[in-house]
């Protein structure tokens, strides 16, 4: 008996190490800092882009304004806030890696606690850096966590290809009730090799998505791409019922970004 408790703690031991030394930390922003982000690693999509960033959505995302975006407390800030400006009704931010941090392949988590409220619709997700197969959304979306406030608690995970998007209705997405995600931190994450995408929440994996083809129009995914982060007002999903102004400001809250390569 003893034996085969030993054996078996051993091969318990053995596969924590092998997967601790599976991916090796190359990139990260910890927030530990105060005042606005690192511009080293993170810029800003300004704007309302073209047609409410092609969701209808109602913000305008600003450029570097602590009231927006700041680090606090350890944690990196994204608030979206009911206020008047370039014409909109909400302002928030929109921050991207793209030219700081961009990668093929890899594992990204991020700990993060999410806003409530109808109309909110905060995401952190990955673009394509150089569009190699064209626009949204032939050379890919990777959706490492979306949410919308008026289904609470339902967290989303999705790829989008030429094939399988959300303007034709037939993405590949996995949605995962997650008690605490507004009351806590939870850790999403992405592994993306050459030819399997697999998701996480807390560690636990969610869904595995095997590359069907090296066709581009069905797996683009082998391009660098960036990470996003970001808190969406309304639109054509976050505000199918309506926004309630009561609900601002509303916070997405992220402990760290980490981005690991085997």
């Amino acid at each position: 008996m003893a034996k085969t408790f030993a054996l078996l703690f051993l091969t318990c031991l053995l596969s924590v190490l092998s997967t601790s030394e599976a991916w090796t930390q190359i990139w990260a922003d910890e927030f530990n800092g105060s005042g606005l982000p690192d511009a080293g690693k993170w810029s800003f999509d300004v704007g309302t882009g073209s047609g409410g960033w092609g969701n209808n959505e109602l913000q305008y995302y600003t450029n570097r304004r602590a009231e927006n975006a700041r680090m606090e407390g350890g944690r990196l800030i994204i608030e979206a806030r009911r206020e008047d400006m370039g014409g909109m009704r909400y302002t928030s931010a929109r921050m991207t890696s793209k030219g700081r941090g961009d990668w093929t392949y890899g594992r990204v988590e991020v700990r993060a606690k999410l806003p409530t409220g109808r109309g909110t619709w905060p995401a952190i997700w990955m673009l394509p850096t150089g569009n190699a197969y064209g626009a949204w959304p032939n050379s890919g979306e990777i959706d490492i966590m979306e949410h919308v406030g008026f289904d609470q608690n339902k967290v989303h995970q999705t790829l989008h290809t030429q094939r399988q998007n959300g303007g034709n209705g037939k993405q590949a997405t996995v949605i995962t009730t997650v008690p605490s995600a507004s009351s806590g931190f939870n850790v999403y994450a992405v592994e993306w090799e050459e030819t399997v995408i697999r998701m996480y929440i807390n560690n636990q994996l969610r869904v595995t998505w095997n590359r069907p083809s090296t066709e581009w129009q069905a797996w683009p995914f082998n391009r660098p791409f960036h990470i996003l982060l970001n808190v969406a007002v309304g639109g054509s999903w976050g505000g199918q019922q309506g926004v309630d102004d009561a609900a601002f400001p509303a916070r997405l809250e992220i402990d760290y970004v980490r981005v690991f390569r085997k």
